[in-house]
This record gives C-alpha cells, sequence and structure tokens, in this order.
C-alpha cells in the first residue's frame, strides 16, 4: 500500500460542512490523543488516486483510507500527539524515509494501546519526530517484544508524492 510511486491526483475538492469537520475531527483527536483541527480551521475533502485527502487551511494534514482517517507526516509534525506513537532506532531511519515497512528489531518503543489494523505515527529514537504513518500488523504489547518479520505496514513517509504535493 505505498503510494509514491504514483503521481497523487487531487481531484473533486469540495468544503466540508460544519458536521463533516466535527466527526473528522473528534475520529483523529480520540486515535492520536490531542485535539487537531477545529471549526475555525477550513477544512476540505479532496479525492486522490488512493485515498481522500484533507486539506486543513489549504495544506493536506490527513487522508482517509477505507473509511478511516489519520494525520499524514506534515498533520503529526504540526500537531505532535502523545498516542498511537511507534519509535524505531536510527539503524531503520534510513528505510523508513524510504518507505520500507517497519521491521519488529528496530521498534525501541511503542504505544501498548496499538491494536492489530489500527493506523500508527513511526518516530526515530533520537529527535521523536514524525517519519511516516502505517497499518500496525501487530499490537503495541507485541512490537515491544522486539519479534522479527513485519510489525507496520508503511503507507506515508517524508519525502513520498504526498509529502512532495504541497511544494508544487
Amino acid at each position: 500500500m505505498t503510494w509514491a510511486m504514483s503521481d497523487i491526483r487531487i481531484k473533486k475538492r469540495g468544503r466540508l460542512r460544519e458536521k463533516e469537520i466535527r466527526a473528522l475531527s473528534e475520529e483523529i483527536s480520540q486515535k492520536v490523543g490531542i485535539q487537531v483541527f477545529t471549526l475555525k480551521d477550513t477544512i476540505d475533502k479532496a479525492e486522490s488516486s488512493d485515498f481522500d485527502v484533507i486539506f486543513v487551511n489549504n495544506e493536506i494534514l490527513a487522508l482517509v483510507i477505507s473509511g478511516r482517517a489519520f494525520l499524514t507526516v506534515k498533520g503529526l509534525l504540526k500537531y505532535n500527539p502523545p498516542k498511537s506513537y511507534v519509535t524505531v532506532d536510527m539503524g531503520a531511519v534510513p528505510f523508513v524515509v524510504k518507505g520500507a515497512d517497519i521491521m519488529g528489531p528496530g521498534i525501541v518503543d511503542a504505544d501498548k494501546d496499538i491494536k492489530a489494523g489500527d493506523f500508527v505515527w513511526v518516530r526515530d529514537v533520537k529527535n521523536l519526530r514524525a517519519l511516516a504513518i502505517g497499518e500496525a500488523i501487530v499490537s503495541g504489547e507485541e512490537m515491544l517484544q522486539k519479534k522479527s518479520g513485519k510489525a507496520i505496514k508503511s503507507i506515508h513517509y517524508v519525502g513520498d508524492k504526498l509529502w512532495k504535493y504541497d511544494e508544487r
């Protein structure tokens, strides 16, 4: 589910209603443990080739995949949430920022409330800054056991087409 290989094409962009903004903000806020955008922000939703994107004040800060919303890496950097994180050692960073899935042995910390199938964000141990988002293959508790094999399926990461979209 890595989308970096194809250009992100945005279509059908439209403004969200207050009710939709409130529901979207609550869904994301509950997952990441911090209040994200509010009704004071200008929120648009648009379709792209692989998922829907959420523009907050003209910047893509969230996305919706299979009906589930989560922050983009830029959204994570802006809001710096306290939940749904997975911390990797510095040896894993070069692979994470190239879109690699996250392997169990590279994980040094994780939110224990993560369940398999949840969206999570990946950060480095040194700076604790967002590098990627992905879908947990195992629970947070299992990630802490450093078992071999994939722990997180990478979805979006620093430097991919979604990250670079605002640079046009």
